[in-house]
């Protein structure tokens, strides 16, 4: 196993965890939130938030080894299960869409740093 810690174009993780860990031949990814890695900051919104956190998780994957076409597994949070279907139309822009990665998508009552939305995944490693 091993952590993947430095990521450039990344935000720091904002807690004791490794932004993904390469374990044999899977990339675990930690949740990305919309955190922009040049100021910290939250992004304003689902659209920028959401934006963001696809581009974070595209950076971590890159820094681990992995690609977005290689990703098998996703989980997303939402703060509002609402917001469900313009999620869906953005993350379908975002996979594989020969080969779409199995997902599940949770509505939860709070989000780190008031977040609307963060996504996890596992990809096979190049």
């Amino acid at each position: 196993m091993k952590a993947i810690k430095e990521i450039p174009g990344a935000p720091a993780p904002v807690g004791p965890y490794s932004p993904a860990v390469k374990s044999g031949s899977l990339v675990f990814c930690s949740g990305q939130i919309g955190l922009d890695p040049k100021t910290g900051k939250l992004q304003d919104g689902l659209s920028a938030q959401l934006s963001q956190v696809l581009d974070n998780l595209s950076a971590v994957l890159a820094a681990s080894g992995s690609s977005v076409d290689l990703v098998v597994m996703t989980t997303i949070f939402l703060a509002d299960i609402g917001d469900g279907a313009y999620v869906n139309e953005e993350y379908a822009k975002f996979v594989n869409s020969e080969n779409p990665p199995a997902r599940q998508t949770i509505a939860v009552k709070d989000l780190p740093l008031g977040a609307l939305v963060e996504i996890s995944a596992v990809a096979e490693a190049n």
